[in-house]
């Protein structure tokens, strides 16, 4: 991102990695991973202050997914977006799925809410599922339709399986992703030769 120029960009929409640490726990049921475990999540750490700086600065406006995490880098915002996830399944007293997520943004609007089932293996959308943390297409395409326009230039700087670059091509924006992991640079090409969803 250093290489990019200031204002370049007309929206950074990203996912970063939030340095969580989930697994998948008992029974397919996430929980927190034990700190002496050895890693098997090196993808999930949390970026420093510099790479939100960096963003900021290459771009007019930005949407970072799991903002809330971020709030110590991030300046404060009168727009965030929230996904309900409608979160209703029963599962005792430890529900392991978030009802909903948000994401920070730069605009200067009021909050924002798109609602898509994703529970589980309990979801509404198309997308076959290809990383753990994976937003469905859907949700982008709404978010991309409400907050940016045709031709625009769309970074990713955690490109992933390719959402963002996705959600871009069926809906005519320009778009650069970034990502370091061969397996889901492969994975984003793959997804771009299908034909679009829409």
């Amino acid at each position: 991102m250093k290489e990019i120029e200031d204002k370049s960009i007309d929206l950074v929409l990203t996912d970063p990695p939030y340095g969580k640490m989930w697994t998948r726990g008992k029974n397919g049921i996430g929980v927190l991973k034990d700190k002496n475990e050895k890693d098997k999540t090196k993808w999930d750490i949390k970026p420093t202050k510099e790479y939100f700086d960096e963003m900021i600065r290459i771009s007019k406006n930005q949407i970072i997914f799991g903002g809330n995490y971020f709030t110590d880098y991030l300046p404060p915002s009168n727009c965030w977006i929230v996904w309900d996830k409608l979160g209703e399944l029963k599962l005792g007293k430890q529900i392991p799925f978030a009802h909903c997520e948000l994401a920070w943004t730069s605009f200067n609007k009021t909050v924002k809410k798109y609602t898509l089932r994703s529970q589980g293996f309990i979801k509404d959308t198309k997308d076959k599922r290809v990383h753990p943390t994976q937003k469905p297409n859907e949700l982008f395409n709404w978010i991309l339709q409400d907050f940016s326009k045709e031709n625009d230039l769309i970074l990713d700087p955690y490109l992933g399986s390719g959402t963002t670059a996705v959600a871009c091509q069926n809906l005519h924006r320009n778009f650069i992703g970034i990502e370091l992991d061969e397996k889901y640079c492969e994975i984003s090409r793959q997804r771009l030769r299908q034909k679009p969803l829409l």
